[in-house]
C-alpha cells in the first residue's frame, strides 16, 4: 500500500472540507472537540513528526511548532505543514533509517503510515464536524489502520504510559478474514494477526466488523451498537477503554 499517496489525498480532503466552515463546529464523535482545533491539531502533528525526524528523538516544548503565528490562519498551517511533510517524505525511501516513537520501526515508512491514518481519521472528524458524511476509505486502508491501531497504540504506547488493566482477557478483532487476538491485564496490554483460525477459540470475546465501521470503532469514533459482539462484555469494555487512553 502506499502511505504516502494516501496521506497526500487525505490532506487535501481535510483541507477542502474545512474551506468555508465556522471553526467551532462540534466534532459529533469526539465531544470537546472543534473542527478548527482538529485542524491545528493536524498541522501540529505535521511540524512535530519533522521534528522528531530532524532532532533524531522526540521534541521537547519549544522545539515544535505546535500552532499557527499570532492572527494566521489554521487552515493554511495545516496545509503548508502537509506540504512540508509530504516533500520530506518524499525525498525518502521507506526503509531509510530515521528516528521514531516505536522501537520496531525505525525508519521513514513509519512516518508515511503514521501520518496517512492520523490525516485520514481528522479528514473523517473535520467532515463530521462540517456536517458531510465521512467519507469511506478502502478496505485496504482501513485494515491497515485496524492494524496501526493495535499494534502501535494498544501494543505499545500503553506500555510507555504505564497503564495496565485491571483484568486479564483475550478479545478476538475480526475483519473479515483478517483476525488478531488482543491481551490486556496487569501484565501489560498486546496485540498480534492470527494466522490460524483456531487459536480465536481461546478468546474470551470477539468483536467483528467491516473494514471502514472496525477501523473507526477501535478510534472511538462509533458507538458498540455498529459492531457484533460476542462472548464477554466486560472484556471488551476493558479493551475499548484501555484504546481510549492509548489514543487520546
Amino acid at each position: 500500500m502506499n502511505h504516502l499517496e494516501v496521506l497526500r489525498r487525505e490532506a487535501e480532503l481535510l483541507a477542502m472540507s474545512a474551506i468555508g466552515q465556522p471553526p467551532h463546529k462540534g466534532v459529533p464523535a469526539c465531544p470537546g472537540l472543534n473542527l478548527g482545533e482538529t485542524v491545528r491539531h493536524v498541522g501540529g502533528g505535521y511540524r512535530w513528526a519533522l521534528a522528531w525526524m530532524d532532532l533524531g528523538r522526540e521534541p521537547g516544548t519549544g522545539e515544535w511548532q505546535d500552532h499557527p503565528e499570532p492572527g494566521g490562519d489554521p487552515l493554511e498551517f495545516m496545509r503548508s505543514g502537509a506540504r512540508t511533510v509530504i516533500a520530506r517524505l518524499e525525498a525518502h525511501d521507506e526503509d531509510e533509517p530515521c528516528a521514531t516513537w516505536w522501537p520496531q520501526q525505525q525508519d521513514y515508512g513509519f512516518w508515511r503510515r503514521r501520518l496517512a491514518h492520523e490525516t485520514t481519521l481528522h479528514r473523517m472528524d473535520v467532515q463530521g464536524a462540517a456536517g458531510m458524511e465521512a467519507g469511506a476509505v478502502t478496505d485496504e486502508v482501513a485494515v491497515d489502520g485496524v492494524d496501526e491501531v493495535l499494534a502501535l497504540w494498544l501494543g505499545h504506547k500503553l506500555d510507555v504510559l504505564g497503564v495496565l488493566g485491571s483484568r486479564d482477557a483475550l478479545v478476538t478483532i475480526q475483519v473479515e478474514d483478517h483476525l488478531w487476538l488482543t491481551r490486556c491485564g496487569p501484565h501489560g496490554a498486546s496485540a498480534w494477526r492470527v494466522v490460524d483460525p483456531e487459536d480465536v477459540h481461546v478468546a474470551d470475546a470477539q468483536v467483528s466488523a467491516s473494514p471502514m465501521t472496525m477501523y473507526r470503532w477501535l478510534w472511538g469514533r462509533l458507538p458498540d451498537r455498529l459492531v457484533e459482539t460476542i462472548g464477554d462484555h466486560d472484556a471488551i469494555a476493558q479493551l475499548w477503554a484501555l484504546l481510549r487512553l492509548a489514543t487520546k
